[in-house]
């Protein structure tokens, strides 16, 4: 059994150390941004850390919490980032001791700085478990090589500069989600194809193993909630944690600062009808990925995958909403309005 990056519970404990390491000097135990189970979608400069992971957990073994975690939050942290230039220095390299602010982990580690080890372990275990024919096996390594290239395309999308702007920010976003929607899109067949010469009894043993691989980290501390097996595990809802991305209410943290904005920035009637443009937009963005949720009947690897791909095309949509209002409203600001909407963010404490 895996207990590295492929363990959910190792990979928010990661991401929560790194996300804090370099905000407000490291002193603060929770972020305002945080996910509601505990890890978080923005690090540094990166949005979705371990992003490969959390998708071959959901399509895999049924495990949704990392995926499903991720929703109208992430952008609204976009928007009002958490992180002032200096806390973002923490992420660019050693510091002036030659050593890295805090022990920060690198961006290529949080952008999974190695393809193989999501394909490789993982795969070993289901051929183990199933013991595949000739055909099957041929099928498995062609699954192997498509999750492969996933994790590249993905860490291809890792980035190279740091967004200092919202604008810039919900750019990359996008390019990130794109990427993601990518990866999922070239997992699709080999995993269908895969799925489709399994026996009865194999899919049963591949769902043994997904109930045994989520007790083993429960035991450990590692989930929060069951989730579905591998192949026809019960319909459950969805996971512990995603509820923050999925219809509840956002907690005042999250809410729209329309009172902060308006204080900061002093608009002009032209500024104050762009900011209500975006305002609807935020509104827009949060129905869509509300009513895009965790499905109940999704219970086989590739309903999965298909509900992977329509979470990550909802969030695409959201953010480009978002990002076109947005776009319009920081052109018509000075550049004092600018810094002082971008101020927002991080001023805040938990």
């Amino acid at each position: 059994m895996d207990f590295g990056l492929g363990n959910p519970a190792v990979r928010r404990q990661i991401a929560a150390a790194a996300a804090l390491a370099g905000w407000h000097g490291g002193h603060i135990a929770n972020g305002w941004w945080r996910h509601g189970a505990g890890g978080y979608g923005w690090v540094g400069p990166l949005f979705w850390p371990f992003a490969i992971y959390d998708i071959y957990d959901y399509t895999i073994w049924g495990d949704g919490i990392g995926l499903w975690d991720y929703g109208y939050p992430d952008i609204y942290a976009a928007i009002f980032a958490p992180y002032g230039p200096d806390d973002l220095a923490a992420y660019t390299g050693p510091g002036p001791h030659g050593r890295r602010h805090r022990r920060v982990p690198s961006l290529q580690q949080l952008c999974g700085d190695d393809g193989r080890e999501i394909a490789g372990l993982p795969i070993d275990q289901i051929q183990q478990a199933i013991q595949p024919n000739g055909a099957q096996r041929a099928a498995l390594d062609d699954l192997a090589n498509a999750l492969t290239s996933a994790a590249q395309m993905i860490r291809a999308s890792c980035p190279t500069q740091t967004a200092l702007t919202a604008p810039d920010r919900l750019a990359a976003m996008q390019q990130r989600i794109g990427a993601m929607i990518m990866a999922a899109f070239a997992v699709q067949q080999p995993l269908g194809k895969f799925y489709d010469l399994l026996e009865d009894e194999q899919e049963a043993r591949l769902n043994a193993l997904a109930q045994d691989r989520r007790k083993t980290f429960a035991a450990n501390g590692a989930t929060e909630a069951p989730a579905q097996g591998f192949a026809q595990g019960s319909a459950q809802g969805p996971a512990q944690g995603s509820s923050q991305a999925c219809g509840a209410a956002q907690p005042a943290a999250l809410q729209w600062p329309a009172d902060e904005i308006e204080a900061r920035l002093h608009p002009n009637d032209t500024q104050r009808a762009a900011l209500k443009v975006l305002q609807v937009a935020n509104a827009r963005a949060a129905d869509i990925l509300s009513s895009q949720c965790q499905p109940n009947d999704a219970t086989t690897p590739p309903a999965r995958l298909d509900a992977v791909e329509g979470r990550l095309t909802a969030m695409q949509q959201a953010v480009y909403l978002v990002s076109a209002a947005l776009g319009d409203f920081y052109a018509k600001l000075s550049d004092e309005q600018k810094a002082q909407f971008e101020a927002i963010g991080q001023k805040r404490t938990t």
